[in-house]
C-alpha cells in the first residue's frame, strides 16, 4: 500500500468515528429533550392544579365577602330605620332608610 492509499484509510477510519460520534450524540440530546418535556409537562400540569385550587379558594372568599357585605348593609339598614324612629320618623322602613 502507499502513503496515498494508508492515509485515505485511515481519513476514512477517522470520518466514521466521527459519524458514529454524531448520531450518539444526537441520540443523547433527543433523550435529553424528551426528559425535559417529559418534566416541563407535569411542572405545567402542577401548576395548572395549584391555579385551580388558587382560582377555586379565591371564588370561595369572594362569595364569604359577599355575603358578609350584605349582612352588613341589612343591619345597617335596619339601624338606620331604629335611629330615625327614635328620632321621630316611625313611618321609615328598613328599605326606606336605604333609599335616604
Amino acid at each position: 500500500m502507499s502513503a496515498d492509499g494508508s492515509a485515505e484509510s485511515a481519513l476514512e477510519l477517522a470520518a466514521r468515528r466521527l459519524e458514529r460520534a454524531v448520531a450518539l450524540l444526537e441520540q443523547r440530546i433527543a433523550q435529553k429533550v424528551a426528559a425535559a418535556s417529559d418534566g416541563a409537562g407535569s411542572a405545567f400540569e402542577e401548576d395548572r392544579a395549584r391555579l385551580a385550587a388558587a382560582l377555586d379558594a379565591a371564588g370561595l372568599r369572594e362569595r364569604e365577602l359577599e355575603e358578609a357585605g350584605a349582612a352588613a348593609s341589612e343591619a345597617l339598614a335596619r339601624a338606620i330605620a331604629e335611629i330615625r324612629r327614635t328620632l321621630g320618623g316611625a313611618d321609615d322602613t328598613p328599605d326606606q332608610a336605604l333609599e335616604a
